[in-house]
């Protein structure tokens, strides 16, 4: 039996984990160097968060995704 609900298991590998860290450090220094007026570091940290998508999905092809051969799920 199945349970529709259940976690699909999206999210919980290393090329994901990755992927957010940088995304959540670019928006989180863009943030603080919007509030300090520096325009130049704004673009350069937000440019961080497609990087980070980059670096994501590069990681799920070298197999370290949610299916991938190199992802060992751990135990809840």
């Amino acid at each position: 039996m199945t349970n529709p609900i259940a976690d699909p298991g999206h999210g919980h590998s290393p090329a994901a984990w990755t992927a957010v860290v940088i995304m959540l450090l670019g928006f989180t220094l863009a943030t603080v160097a919007f509030c300090f007026e520096q325009p130049t570091f704004v673009w350069i940290s937000s440019a961080l968060i497609p990087i980070g998508a980059l670096v994501g999905w590069i990681l799920a092809k070298a197999g370290y995704g949610v299916k991938g051969p190199k992802y060992s799920p751990k135990a809840h």
